[in-house]
């Protein structure tokens, strides 16, 4: 089902995972997501290279859909120091071959994040190429708009009390409330 959104933009978006040796007994292969191409066609698992026992698939190409109500949060990333997009990978059993689907792309970290809280899912941090950077800061200059701070001022404050903080009203007391107590004299 494709909802429509006023305003958002997507682009297809290639995911790279690469596959190298385990370095434990326990661990035959290592899987990360690696890249992204962004505009890159349909592809299931297509290997793109082969070197030193690394090999790196054209895993899926997803939408990478960018919302107006998320531009605070692509604002957010691309001032990071390396700023990047988030690929969610699902452990699939069906095939040896293929233990990892590519679940979801995003460019929000907000969203990302929220996928690391499941230890279902596997969250990797992929940078962004220079192109998609471009698209995304043209998104974010389109449509965010910072927030204004605007301090609150206190209302409702009655400033005329003359016994502003001392001691109970209710209770009628000749001297200091602050003084200190007296000890009292025994008399035998």
């Amino acid at each position: 089902m494709k909802l429509n959104y006023p305003n958002a933009q997507t682009i297809p978006l290639g995911v790279v995972v690469q596959r190298s040796p385990g370095v434990t007994r326990w661990t035959k292969f290592a899987w990360k997501a690696s890249s992204v191409l962004p505009g890159a066609p349909d592809a299931d698992w297509k290997i793109l290279r082969t070197e030193d026992g690394v090999t790196e698939f054209h895993a899926a190409t997803l939408p990478l859909t960018l919302y107006v109500s998320d531009a605070e949060a692509y604002a957010h990333e691309l001032q990071a120091r390396s700023p990047s997009v988030y690929v969610v990978l699902r452990p699939n059993d069906a095939t040896a071959d293929k233990p990892w689907s590519v679940a979801l792309v995003t460019a929000s970290p907000y969203e990302a994040q929220d996928y690391c809280d499941s230890a279902e899912e596997l969250v990797e941090k992929v940078t962004m190429p220079e192109g998609l950077h471009a698209w995304i800061a043209s998104f974010v200059d389109q449509h965010y708009e910072e927030e204004v701070f605007v301090k609150r001022r206190r209302k409702n404050m009655s400033v005329d009390q003359t016994e502003d903080g001392i001691g109970d009203p209710r209770i009628r007391q000749v001297s200091d409330v602050y003084r200190a107590p007296r000890r009292r004299e025994v008399i035998n």
